[in-house]
């Protein structure tokens, strides 16, 4: 992949910026991630919004916008576009602030509060985003949900292991994934905002009900499992959400959602927090083999811990069964150890 040539980006940015009304505001890092995007905070004359760098080909606007035209549609508290160069990846977004779960919880607010907000914002998603609206999200499908979990194969395994995954165990490893997806879709499909996690929610002050709930990061939004979301939500590979508290919130979903079976949800659930760690496990290793960001280990011991809780659902018993054979416990560890 070619290198990212900054001094012809800096130039399309400033051009960018100047043509919005912002060449002259102050611009410093506001956050970065796993992928090519950065995020810059600018102030200017007491205002503040923020651009996203997204550098095509690597990145591509498209869907964030997409998204978030939906969500802000709806009523959701999604950044608003205030300017866009979609050729070129960049684009200047309202300013939600800094109170994100991660900040307001190491400060001690109401840890029940903040999952009751998010599980009522998540309750409102599937009331309000229209049949034919997923239908413009990409499809969740099988042949996703197993390249996915495919990752912890082509990445984890030869690095614990020291080789590839034999032919057999690959074959034993889709075979039982494709016995269990459709247990997934149980309790039907939403929009699902796929990293629906406490450093891509913030509280905004002088908004009521769900609207309270700042949202980021949903570009890679599917028309996918119904749970999938809440799972994200409360099984974080960042932090411990207490048993109890999350018991209570699948609990306070399936109330707003009545016509929901909790049979059918809890089922769902299992699966789809097991399709996501898996696939998790897989690409944290890929990011430190591939990518040489080796930070993301430190979240692999709580990563194996969910999803070894996952798998001990009845509905998972064909890939526990995998597991069980082929990844013994003394092999479900970081890759390398984070201090």
């Amino acid at each position: 992949m070619t290198p990212i040539d900054r001094t012809e980006r800096e130039a399309h940015i400033g051009a960018f910026l100047a043509e919005a009304g912002w060449g002259s505001a102050q611009r410093g890092l506001l956050a970065g991630d796993a992928s090519f995007r950065r995020y810059d905070r600018l102030k200017r004359d007491g205002q503040t919004a923020v651009l996203m760098d997204a550098p095509p080909p690597m990145e591509n606007v498209g869907p964030f916008l997409n998204v978030a035209t939906l969500l802000g549609g709806l009523g959701f508290s999604a950044p608003r576009i205030l300017a866009q160069d979609r050729a070129r990846g960049l684009l200047l977004l309202e300013d939600l602030g800094d109170s994100t779960y991660t900040t307001l919880l190491r400060q001690g607010h109401d840890e029940r509060a903040l999952y009751e907000l998010a599980t009522d914002a998540l309750i409102e998603v599937r009331r309000r985003v229209p049949a034919k609206a997923l239908e413009t999200l990409p499809a969740f499908d099988e042949a996703r949900c197993l390249r996915e979990v495919s990752l912890l194969l082509d990445w984890y395994w030869p690095a614990i292991k020291g080789a590839n995954a034999p032919d057999t165990a690959r074959a034993e490893f889709e075979a039982a994934w494709r016995a269990t997806l459709p247990g997934m879709w149980q309790a039907g499909r939403t929009a699902a905002l796929f990293d629906f996690h406490v450093d891509n929610l913030l509280v905004l002050p002088g908004r009521s009900g769900f609207q309270a709930c700042g949202l980021l990061d949903f570009q890679d939004a599917v028309a996918g499992p119904v749970p999938f979301d809440l799972a994200s939500l409360l099984e974080d590979v960042r932090r411990q959400v207490p048993q109890a508290l999350a018991n209570a919130m699948v609990d306070r979903y399936l109330k707003g959602n009545p016509d929901i079976k909790a049979a059918d949800f809890r089922s769902a659930y299992a699966v789809s927090a097991a399709q996501r760690n898996t696939r998790i496990a897989g690409t944290f290793t890929r990011l430190l083999k591939r990518d040489s960001k080796p930070n993301y280990q430190r979240f692999m011991p709580r990563v194996w811990e969910l999803l070894q809780q996952d798998i001990t659902h009845p509905a998972m018993a064909a890939v526990k069964q995998w597991f069980d054979k082929h990844l013994s416990p003394a092999e479900r560890r970081p890759v390398i150890d984070i201090k």
